[in-house]
């Protein structure tokens, strides 16, 4: 098994990166591979509505985005970390989880069905919680069962040294990969028992404005 793990940060090593790599050092102890995917810092274009991925099943921006869908669909698990930036996920992060969920859904991949991901932030004082909630929202209109630690998934500092002297940061980051291992484990159990995935309905689309 594998997770997919997404560095949102312009900076290659910095603070998320860290607290990432304290997530893929505890999930290797619990038998599961990973991998940080770091989304770079070439400009990421905000999605267009285009629709192209709904013919070509890929975005028409050919960048990390659709890298990213490339690596992905062989992924069991994700967690997307992110600095915060004014109280929100980078900008690069939201471009990049925009194009690759929409690009996800309107192309019929399916990649991201049930398979379970998780949200971590990084800030050098506040903004935490928000930026929390806005990355959780992809995994939760995608039907993604979201994976907790015993405390928001977050860490604190400046730099890198700092984040390592966080100490309860750095155990929340090894509490979730704990559980991400163990709902992982216990999705494959359940599988190989026969447990059936849930019926799916025919998707409905409605507007709150109508004639």
């Amino acid at each position: 098994m594998k997770v997919l793990l997404v560095n949102g940060s312009p900076h290659k090593k910095g603070c998320t990166w860290t607290a990432l790599s304290e997530v893929a050092k505890t999930l290797k102890k619990e038998g599961i591979e990973s991998e940080i995917f770091w989304i770079g810092i070439k400009p990421l274009a905000g999605c267009t509505a285009c629709r192209t991925c709904v013919k070509t099943g890929r975005c028409m921006f050919d960048d990390t985005v659709n890298e990213f869908l490339d690596i992905a669909k062989d992924a069991d698990g994700y967690i997307f970390g992110s600095p915060v930036h004014y109280a929100a996920a980078s900008g690069a992060l939201t471009s990049f989880m925009d194009r690759v969920f929409y690009t996800d859904m309107l192309a019929g991949r399916q990649i991201f069905y049930l398979k379970p991901a998780a949200a971590v932030v990084s800030a050098r004082r506040a903004g935490t919680t928000a930026t929390f909630d806005q990355i959780n929202k992809y995994f939760t209109i995608s039907e993604m069962p979201v994976i907790s630690s015993r405390y928001w998934n977050m860490v604190h500092g400046a730099q890198p040294a700092d984040v390592e002297k966080d100490e309860e940061g750095l155990q929340t980051m090894r509490v979730l990969a704990r559980n991400m291992a163990f709902f992982l484990k216990c999705k494959e159990a359940g599988l190989k028992a026969g447990v059936q995935l849930p019926v799916r309905e025919e998707r409905v689309f409605t507007n709150f404005i109508r004639d």
